[in-house]
């Protein structure tokens, strides 16, 4: 077997190597099931154990209430961004939307075919290298909710803590920092992610949804739409991806057995730490992207050079050494190193010490 390459892809995204192994070893025979997860029904016993046990160790993981149900869905951030609208834009039709990037637009986008959408804040004119300050959000009181996007990949900036919104309940697409860190589930009332950042492989999307707000769903609405259905169906209404979802509930072990969120955000917080630190100390070499420091993400690190020529060289040459992933989105260039949960930290010196070393010979 070749050796493994660091992995600084935005996702799909590096997946913890105790949990491919595990995940290897239980390839052809998963327990006494005399098969693979990938061949069993998802009616059978074997599976809805798999399936509880993922949930039950996501509520240990986030301390998730009681009137919260967890789904795991299909279609991506991309079809919640539909669902979110049309199950919950009653009664009002009226929604507020903090636009920070390429994904909230896209969340606008689908949000105005179902109601009306107030642009609560934006900092697109700025090419979104900062987040909207709390005294900056126009508020509407009588919104039916809420929604920000907590983590920005293309643009390496983050939410901190949670934008400040009253009454109204508040909707986050929490795709690419999922479970970086702890947070207070009973500030939401819905969370969305996709699950190939910070969770699984792609194709299972996790939602955690507060029980008054499955009640806003219709019946009028189709059928896979309602929110209502899947909770009733316990995620199982059609066939899910089983195989994914098992793969979840791995990782999810592996954050529970490696100190919890807590361990997991003190790690987090430490290897960006370093990457910043180098960034900020190479005179100028390397320039991060986000303007005001605090709104930097933990989990993508955005950085530009001198010449697209020289970040095409540096793009190559780290590839070469095994650091791949690190070409920034198609919309932005530049560069971009993403070290989600499971990226190891010895991956990270590697990529400063090949900084360096690219520094000196260019």
């Amino acid at each position: 077997m070749k050796k493994r390459v660091f992995n600084f892809s935005a996702g799909p995204a590096v997946l913890p190597e105790e949990v491919l192994k595990q995940a290897q070893e239980e390839m052809l025979v998963y327990g006494d099931a005399g098969m693979s997860v990938m061949e069993m029904s998802h009616r059978s016993k074997t599976f809805d154990d798999i399936i509880k046990e993922a949930q039950n160790d996501l509520r240990k993981l986030l301390d998730i209430p009681e009137n919260y149900h967890i789904l795991f869905l299909q279609g991506g951030a991309t079809l919640q961004f539909s669902m979110v609208p049309l199950n919950l834009m009653n009664p009002t039709k009226k929604a507020d939307y903090i636009v920070t990037g390429a994904w909230s637009k896209k969340a606008v986008k689908e949000a105005k075919r179902v109601g009306e959408v107030n642009i609560a804040a934006s900092t697109e004119e700025e090419n979104f290298t900062r987040l909207p300050r709390q005294d900056e959000l126009k508020l509407n009181p009588d919104a039916a909710y809420v929604h920000f996007t907590s983590n920005n990949t293309i643009f390496g900036t983050e939410f901190k803590s949670e934008p400040e919104v009253g009454d109204v309940p508040l909707v986050c697409d929490a795709s690419s920092d999922i479970l970086h860190k702890k947070i207070d589930v009973s500030k939401y009332a819905l969370i969305y992610a996709g699950a190939q950042k910070n969770m699984g492989p792609s194709g299972v999307t996790l939602v955690i949804i507060r029980d008054d707000m499955v009640q806003r769903s219709s019946d009028d609405l189709h059928t896979y739409l309602n929110y209502s259905i899947h909770v009733s169906k316990n995620s199982l209404y059609n066939t899910p991806n089983t195989y994914g979802i098992y793969i979840i509930g791995l990782v999810y072990k592996w954050l529970l057995n490696n100190g919890g969120l807590d361990a997991m955000y003190k790690r987090n917080v430490e290897k960006a730490g370093w990457l910043y630190d180098y960034i900020d100390n190479s005179d100028g070499y390397y320039k991060g992207t986000v303007t005001v420091k605090e709104d930097r993400s933990l989990m993508n690190v955005t950085f530009r050079m001198q010449s697209e020529e020289l970040e095409k060289k540096f793009i190559a040459e780290a590839t070469e050494r095994g650091l791949v992933g690190l070409k920034g989105h198609r919309s932005v260039g530049g560069l971009r190193a993403s070290i989600y949960n499971a990226f190891p930290p010895e991956g990270v010196e590697a990529l400063i010490d090949f900084m360096k070393e690219f520094k000196e010979k260019n």
